[in-house]
């Protein structure tokens, strides 16, 4: 399974991928170091959290400042970063930002809340911008009660297609702000593991991997790369069929519940938690309970008539999952009809 060949992979962009040097720990540890924030500095950090909640826009110097100190706190941190149970568990965001705020409603709002986002941010809904730019600022204001990892959508290829390049360009005149958000995401950490027990990547696991070793010590400064563990993490799906299978995406694998029971087994995990797929009731297990889907973009696309859910683990390592509807908006696209609209298939 290790040897299987790719036929087919994800387009390429016009722009080149930036080379491994540019984006490698040495210049993760080359940026100026600036710690977590004293005491004070909170109240600027408020200010910027209050400001995003009212969907207003932050000055680009404070988005550009807010990207360099977020970099400083995520090179720090371990591809499979350790969260601490209680903690709920948010899928797929990407960029619908009422009903990310119509989810704090329901889960509660940072740090009463500790989250773990599972990656796609941005690209698909009308205010990437607005969404990653609070989850980042949750996460450099309360670094131990959120945690940030990456999806196949933090990526420079992927959001030049699928509209958050087009947004930073409409919003705010040029493409640094879109240059700030994507060398970030080259920092985020591949994956989480709440307590020790819930393995959560965006996406799914690779043939490349074995133990969640083998995840730490992967290189992850750099572009999500067409193929290798990193491609794979935010890429790759569950299927029905055992074993692993080439992905219809063009980008990781799918794989069998013989390889989600033989992961967990030998790493000693309950379950894994990953997001990367919209499903209809916002969560679906997999695998006898092995692995579970979490979705939390309702109504995705704007038209796909899905629930979201996010999945709130307790101090017993017990699940919950709350569910959840699209936020009441004005101006934008509504689902029409009698039911449901069908969402195409997520294909590159």
């Amino acid at each position: 399974s290790r040897a299987l060949s790719r036929s087919t992979r994800p387009r390429s962009s016009s722009s080149p991928l930036p080379s491994r040097a540019r984006v490698s720990r040495e210049r993760a540890r080359s940026s100026v170091v600036m710690g977590r924030l004293d005491g004070e500095e909170f109240p600027t950090y408020d200010a910027m959290v209050a400001t995003l909640l009212e969907h207003e826009f932050l000055p680009e110097k404070d988005v550009l400042s807010l990207c360099e100190r977020a970099k400083t706190l995520l090179t720090e941190e371990s591809n499979v970063h350790a969260v601490r149970a209680p903690v709920t568990v948010v899928g797929d965001i990407h960029g619908q930002f009422h009903d990310l705020l119509e989810m704090f409603k329901m889960g509660g709002y940072a740090p009463d809340t500790n989250y773990l986002f599972l990656g796609d941010y941005v690209d698909r809904g009308y205010y990437s911008v607005e969404t990653v730019t609070l989850v980042v600022a949750l996460k450099v204001r309360y670094p131990d009660r959120v945690t940030i990892i990456r999806g196949n959508h933090e990526s420079r290829q992927i959001t030049q297609v699928y509209g958050f390049y087009d947004e930073c360009m409409r919003k705010y005149g040029h493409a640094g702000i879109w240059k700030a958000f994507t060398d970030l995401f080259d920092y985020m950490p591949l994956t989480a593991v709440i307590e020790n027990q819930i393995f959560c990547p965006h996406g799914g696991l690779s043939p490349s991997i074995d133990s969640l070793e083998d995840v730490r010590k992967i290189d992850r400064f750099q572009e999500v790369p067409h193929e290798g563990p990193v491609c794979d993490l935010v890429w790759s799906d569950p299927d029905d069929r055992t074993g692993w299978g080439m992905s219809p995406r063009g980008a990781g694998y799918t794989f069998g519940q013989d390889i989600s029971e033989q992961f967990n087994h030998a790493n000693g995990l309950k379950m894994i938690a990953r997001a990367h797929q919209l499903v209809m009731e916002g969560y679906l297990w997999h695998h006898d309970q092995s692995l579970v889907t979490i979705f939390s973009a309702p109504n995705y696309c704007y038209r796909c008539g899905n629930q979201a859910s996010i999945m709130e683990v307790s101090d017993d390592m017990t699940s919950e999952f709350l569910q959840f509807d699209p936020a009441p908006r004005r101006g934008e696209a509504q689902k029409t009809g009698d039911g449901p609209v069908r969402c195409p298939d997520y294909f590159l």
